[in-house]
Parts: structure tokens; C-alpha cells; sequence
């Protein structure tokens, strides 16, 4: 690892959380140069719901690349965009009754919510984004300014402005209505938060903890902003293309967003692709206006179509998932049941699910000792306090039942060092009083 920490920037970071060098990988199962093999549940941070070296997608990009067809290709028509926009339309669009304009921007999903809140601002001429509590939207600026958390923020190195951050569902607990509440200071025109362009929101919080949004919170919000004219965008950035449970996270709320983000597992193959869907009354742009030199990444194009073709043409593969998510619930509930001193709760849905430990460090604990064991997996939330499981979709139920016992076992090896370790304090403490007692 020398070679790592001796060359490469300190700004590295899941490095540091699995200390050591991969070499393959295949579907859910990671190897690195000393052959030990690792079960994947963090998919590259949900960028690869098709897995690793999909044999499928694979072949597609190599019989592209053999055939010489093109790379690169800026915003200009190819025979690879064409299919995307073709099959994207078929299989996607048109089955769930979206009409949506499709603008590809940089390959970062970071990219497509910058172009988003800049597509809002264009049309509405207002200035003001209202985002929320633990969101995560990218860290360029203008995505910067709608993330919640501080340890991202504090890297801007100037002041992030333009956005009102209003609470998430649940935030104040399930007893107190958040939609109300931004109804109230929309509503009050005292309330100090100007009417805004836009609220964006991920129906499922990824990196915020794996908070979730009822259907009926994403219904309060779609009303909401339609009765003030504001444009609502969801960010599918990690909970689309599947993760969440649907091809949109959205879906099952039968809302209608204005503009939504795609990203991540967009290509299918860990290739770098975005995009940015909005209605067809948005587009206002002007040529050129929002532009990159990557908006053109045609063997992304190429696995996104495959990807789709293979995947989401019937609703076979959507039925896998949700047995699958299932499957990970019901382990997850009986995690938090077999640990009641660990204080657990279960959280998310999809294939995006995970525990939240009251106890922040006992949660990076247990990704530790995971790793030992052969489980790469991640912690998430604004204190790291969740323990997230984002498997490949197409992971075999032999290794999501394998991968589920590795981390049972991380956690019953932590929450017993940590009894043990608050045993041996309560004796510490006794034994000390005992002493002074005597003295």
C-alpha cells in the first residue's frame, strides 16, 4: 500500500476503510492480490446494481470497441446514443407514462444536479432552492450548497448560498407533519425563506442514513409544490436505476417530478454517465448553454442500452428484486431483535437497507471487523451511525444470505467486546470507590 499513501492525496477515503488492493471482480464477489475473496455490499457505492464484469454488458462494450464505434462523441448524434434514447423510451418512458425531455450532462451525478437547479432557476427566474435535512447532492458547488452534511461543506472554502434547507420526513419524528411546516413558511411571507426555484429531494436518503420518505410524504410534497408553483426534482442518483426497489424511486408514490437526476448504475457497467430528465415544457435551454466535454460517453451508452434491454424490458427482474428485498428485511428485523443492547433500527428499502447503531462508533466498528471476515460494507448517516447495505441487484441468494451472516457476525463480535468492555468499567468504577471507601 506504500506506493498509495506515499503518492496519492489524503483526500482518499474508502481506502482507508478496506485496507487492501483488489484485483477482479465478478458479480457480488471482490479479490484482491493475496486471493482472498470478498462478498460486495457496497457495490460500488451503488454504482454497480448489475454487478461486477456483467457478462452481458461486458460482451456488448467489447463487440462496440471491436467494431470501432465511437467513444466520444460530444452532443453529436451516434448510432449509440440513438439506441439509448430509443430503448430508454421504450422500456422506460413509456410504460410508467413519463414525457420527459432527456439532457445529458457531464458524466458526475454532481453534474446533473448542478444542471437541474440551473434549468430550475432559468425557468422560474428565482433564485432560492429549498433542499433537505441529511441530503446528499454532490459536492461541486451549486450541488454543495443543497448537501446537509458539515464534514462536506466545510470543504467549499466560501460561502454556500441561495438554499433553505427544510426538515425531512421524520426528522422531528413521525408525529410531526415537515410538509405542514414548509407549507407554513411558503405560506407566510414573514417566515424569512424566499419562494423558490425548486425542492429537490431523494425519496430514500443514501448517504443521509437511509432515511425514507413515505408515499404519502411524496405525495404532500408533489401537492405542495404545485399549489406554489415551485418545481419539484427527485434526486435518483443512488435510489434510481432499481436500488430503491423500482426503476424510479418515485414510482409507487404516483407522483409526476418536473426534473429528475440519473446517475450511478445509469450505464450499468461502472462507466461514467449521467443524465437529467425534465418535462418538455422546461426546455428553455439555449445550444451550448449547459455543455461539457464528457456529455458523450458512448460505450456508457451502449451498456445503459444493453442494461435496460436485458433487465427492464418485462417486469421478471423487478419481481427478483423485490424477493430479495425482502429477504433482507426480514434478516435485518431479526438482526435488530437478537441485539437488543445495541440499541439497532432497521432503515431503508429496496436493495438500499440497512441498521443504525445509537452508539456511532459501534457502527464503523462493525464495518471493520466486517471486513475481516470477507464483507466490504460501508457506513452512512450524519454520524456514520448506519451500517448500509447496498449489494449488486443480481447478487446469487446463496451469497446475500452469506454476506447477511458475515455481517450478523461482525455485530455479535462487536456487541460483545463492547459488554465486555462496559463490564469490565462498571468493576473499575466499584473497585475504585471500594478503595477510597477503605482509605
Amino acid at each position: 500500500m506504500n506506493i498509495f499513501s506515499r503518492l496519492e492525496s489524503e483526500v482518499r477515503g474508502y481506502i482507508h476503510s478496506f485496507p487492501t488492493v483488489f484485483k477482479t471482480a465478478k458479480n457480488a464477489v471482490l479479490v484482491d492480490e493475496k486471493n482472498k475473496h470478498y462478498i460486495d455490499f457496497l457495490a460500488g457505492a451503488g454504482t454497480l446494481n448489475y454487478g461486477h464484469n456483467n457478462p452481458v454488458l461486458k460482451q456488448a462494450a467489447i463487440d462496440y470497441l471491436m467494431q470501432d464505434g465511437i467513444v466520444h462523441g460530444l452532443d453529436m448524434a451516434t448510432s449509440a446514443k440513438k439506441a439509448f434514447i430509443e430503448t430508454f423510451e421504450q422500456y422506460i418512458l413509456k410504460p410508467r407514462a413519463l414525457d420527459y425531455k432527456l439532457q445529458f450532462t457531464g458524466p458526475t451525478g454532481t453534474n446533473a444536479v448542478e444542471a437541474a437547479i440551473k434549468l430550475a432557476r432559468n425557468v422560474t427566474k428565482r433564485h432560492n432552492i429549498i433542499a433537505f435535512t441529511n441530503g446528499f447532492h454532490g459536492v461541486s458547488l451549486g450541488a454543495l450548497s443543497l448537501t446537509g452534511n458539515q464534514k462536506f461543506r466545510e470543504a467549499a472554502g466560501v460561502e454556500l448560498g441561495n438554499v433553505h434547507h427544510a426538515a425531512y420526513a421524520g426528522y422531528f419524528g413521525d408525529d410531526v407533519d415537515t410538509i405542514a411546516m414548509l407549507d407554513k413558511l411558503l405560506t407566510d411571507r414573514s417566515s424569512g425563506v424566499d419562494l423558490p426555484a425548486a425542492i429537490i429531494v431523494e425519496c430514500v436518503q443514501g448517504e443521509g442514513g437511509l432515511n425514507t420518505a413515505s408515499m404519502q410524504w411524496l405525495k404532500k410534497l408533489s401537492t405542495l409544490c404545485k399549489q406554489h408553483k415551485i418545481l419539484l426534482i427527485v434526486d435518483d442518483i443512488q435510489a434510481g436505476c432499481g436500488r430503491s426497489g423500482s426503476f424510479f424511486s418515485f414510482e409507487k408514490a404516483e407522483i409526476y417530478p418536473d426534473i429528475v437526476t440519473l446517475s450511478k448504475s445509469l450505464s450499468g457497467f461502472g462507466l461514467p454517465m449521467s443524465l437529467v430528465l425534465f418535462k418538455p415544457s422546461l426546455d428553455i435551454w439555449k445550444s451550448g448553454q449547459h455543455n461539457g466535454t464528457f456529455r458523450g460517453n458512448n460505450l456508457a451508452f451502449v451498456t445503459a442500452t444493453t442494461a435496460i434491454q436485458k433487465f427492464w424490458a418485462d417486469q421478471k427482474f423487478q419481481t427478483e428484486l423485490a424477493q430479495k428485498s425482502e429477504l433482507v428485511s426480514s434478516r435485518l428485523r431479526h438482526i435488530v431483535q437478537k441485539f437488543p443492547e445495541a440499541e439497532l433500527t432497521h432503515r431503508g428499502r429496496g436493495l438500499m437497507q440497512g441498521v443504525a447503531f445509537r452508539n456511532p462508533d459501534l457502527a464503523d466498528e462493525v464495518t471493520t471487523q466486517a471486513f475481516n471476515l470477507g464483507l466490504v460494507i460501508e457506513t452512512s448517516g450524519s454520524r456514520g451511525e448506519v451500517v448500509k447495505l447496498l449489494p449488486p441487484l443480481t447478487i446469487e441468494n446463496e451469497t446475500l444470505e452469506k454476506g447477511i451472516d458475515l455481517l450478523t457476525q461482525a455485530i455479535e463480535q462487536v456487541v460483545q467486546d463492547d459488554t465486555h468492555a462496559k463490564t469490565l468499567s462498571t468493576q473499575s468504577k466499584s473497585m475504585n470507590k471500594l478503595q477510597g471507601a477503605v482509605s
